[in-house]
């Protein structure tokens, strides 16, 4: 997605920032940007928001980047120690642990990186984005948030979908969609590019993401918002 909007059709009429999803919220909220890469469950905080593209960043299946990890089966989890970095993930995970695996485990929030070392005999942890990957070849159990979903529903999940609140000039937001459409193009020139010792980032881009906002799903999207949220 960022080499479409840095080398595609619609370098020239943005400005692009780069930040962490929950900042990119607040920049949202307080009208300091017109679109913003948003996690799922901020949706519902933003009042009267737009969807303002086909594409997002979902799985099909198994994500391999949020995963909860252990040193024992899941019947023997007692403890979750849950990633400070991402609010749709943790809501994820309570639901799967509630209702697909259907297991009750005392939840705990992480502060900072140095909760994984506390990862160890009944005590597990949700761990995401790269430190998921480094953290796979270290746990014996691997509990994959995207396919549990899938498990437990029969569908896609969505991590995040570019939003607008306010209107936005079509053939601008046209022009947009086709930046998303061309970095894609580009997807197997840019994962040649990356290197990350722990996974195959090719492997990664083409298997584990899914980039297309399909009906599949924006009905993923809203089974989730209404099991997961108030």
């Amino acid at each position: 997605m960022l080499y479409g909007l840095e080398n595609g059709v619609i370098k020239d009429q943005i400005e692009l920032i780069l930040d962490y999803p929950a900042n990119l919220v607040n920049a949202l909220q307080n009208d300091h940007i017109d679109i913003g890469l948003i996690p799922v469950a901020a949706l519902l905080g933003l009042g009267n928001y737009q969807i303002v593209s086909d594409y997002c960043i979902g799985t099909e299946g198994e994500v391999a980047s949020v995963c909860v990890f252990s040193e024992v089966p899941m019947e023997q989890i007692d403890t979750v120690i849950l990633d400070y970095q991402s609010r749709t993930s943790v809501l994820l995970c309570k639901l799967l642990f509630e209702q697909h695996w259907k297991k009750q485990v005392r939840f705990i929030e992480a502060k900072d990186e140095s909760f994984i070392e506390n990862i160890k005999g009944n005590v597990a942890g949700l761990v995401i984005g790269d430190r998921a990957l480094k953290s796979r070849s270290k746990f014996e159990y691997i509990y994959d948030l995207g396919l549990g979903w899938k498990e437990m529903t029969g569908l896609p999940f969505v991590f995040a979908v570019w939003v607008s609140i306010k209107q936005l000039d079509d053939l601008f937001l046209k022009s947009f969609n086709l930046g998303n459409k061309e970095g894609l193009a580009h997807l197997n020139e840019v994962a040649s590019q990356a290197y990350f010792s722990e996974y195959d980032v090719a492997y990664y881009f083409r298997h584990n993401i899914s980039y297309i906002l399909s009906n599949e799903h924006k009905k993923a999207m809203d089974l989730f918002l209404n099991k997961a949220l108030p």
